[in-house]
Order: C-alpha cells, then structure tokens, then sequence
C-alpha cells in the first residue's frame, strides 16, 4: 500500500495489483469527484484525524501546451469497524486522469459543460491489528503477543477481511455503475440513487 505506513497490517490485496477502474471517454470530474467523496461519508469512511472528510493526501496537476491537464490524488480513508475496538480499517484510493480537457456536448437537446480524458483508479484495503501496537509497549504481553493473536483473533480477523473485501468490490461496482461501464453481478441491480454524469460515446440514450 504505496505511502501507508503502519505496522501489524493485512492488506486486503497484493500491494501492487490493487483494485482498479479503467474509463476514457466524456463525464464530469468533479460531478464524479464529489459522488465518491458522499458515497464513502454515507458508509462510515473518514479522515483518522479529525474523523471528517479531509482525506486527500496529495494533489498534483500539470498542465500541457495545448491547456490538457494531467492528475494525480490520493485519499487515505480511515474506519474503525463496528463491534470491534482493536482493528482499524484503511482505504487507500489513488486518481490518475490523463488528458483532461473541457468540452462542450448536446444531452437530451442542452448543451452541457463538461470534461473528457482518462481517469485509472486503484483502490486497495488493510486491516489494521491495533492490539498488537499495544502489545508491543508492554514487556510481558509483546512475548504472547502471536500467541494471542493467533488463539483469539485470528478467526475474527479472517472473518472482517473477507467483510472487507466484498465491501471493496461493493466500491469498485458503484464506480463502474457511475462510468456505465459493464459489470458482471450474480444479481439484479437497481438504479443507483447517484446521478451519473458519465457520457460514454458507446451508449445512446
């Protein structure tokens, strides 16, 4: 998990095959932008500081000749899970958008102002065992330290990692939903509740 610095974390995925969304084509920036940042508020995400919604980390932006910008953010999330005080959850979500342009389309006979390029996102998860970062201030207990984690935890950890995982596949098939890009469910879904300012020129509607 590139630029997440902890000890005792289990990565929900391999640190370089993270989850990813792949989309080129028109949409809305910062439409999308704000969406994601409501969708993570309503499902318990926020910054380990403060607990609000200031967790972008970096933002980087070049601007070529022809006005075309490139981006680069990243948000660090944080969520202590419910029911369980010595974990901690951390959701690391990186942008990169390649050719950002502002044009200018007719939707349903208005004309609308928007954005097209191509946006790659990579989210990835890890559980963070905090008793362990207890454990290790206490001489006797940082000895029966993989003892304990292994007769007491362990079952449970597993248990909240595939929790998690689903919850990140739950994440990638919202964005994908937003972008009207085509997904694989083993069941019917509903419309989301989201507008999506997604435009793909493959789709007339």
């Amino acid at each position: 998990m590139p630029g997440r610095k902890f000890a005792n974390k289990i990565l929900i995925f391999p640190e370089f095959t993270p989850l990813r969304v792949k989309y080129k084509d028109v949409f809305d920036l910062k439409a999308f932008y704000e969406t994601l940042k409501e969708w993570l508020l309503e499902n318990g995400w926020s910054d380990e500081s403060d607990h609000l919604e200031h967790w972008e980390t970096f933002y980087g932006e070049k601007i070529d000749q022809s006005g075309a910008k490139e981006l680069w953010i990243n948000w660090r999330a944080f969520k202590k899970p419910e029911g369980a005080s010595h974990l901690n959850y951390h959701l690391d979500i990186d942008f990169k958008v390649i050719g950002m342009a502002n044009v200018e389309i007719v939707h349903d006979g208005q004309k609308i102002k928007t954005n097209k390029g191509e946006l790659e996102l990579k989210i990835n998860g890890a559980i963070e065992e905090v008793y362990k970062n207890e454990f290790e201030d206490n001489s006797f207990l940082k000895q029966v330290k993989d003892l304990f984690a292994k007769r007491v935890y362990k079952k449970e950890v597993e248990q909240r990692k595939k929790e998690f995982y689903q919850e990140l596949y739950v994440l990638q098939n919202f964005i994908k939903q937003w972008f009207k890009l085509k997904r694989y469910l083993p069941y019917q879904e509903v419309k989301s509740f989201y507008p999506s300012d997604a435009f793909p020129s493959h789709l007339k509607e």
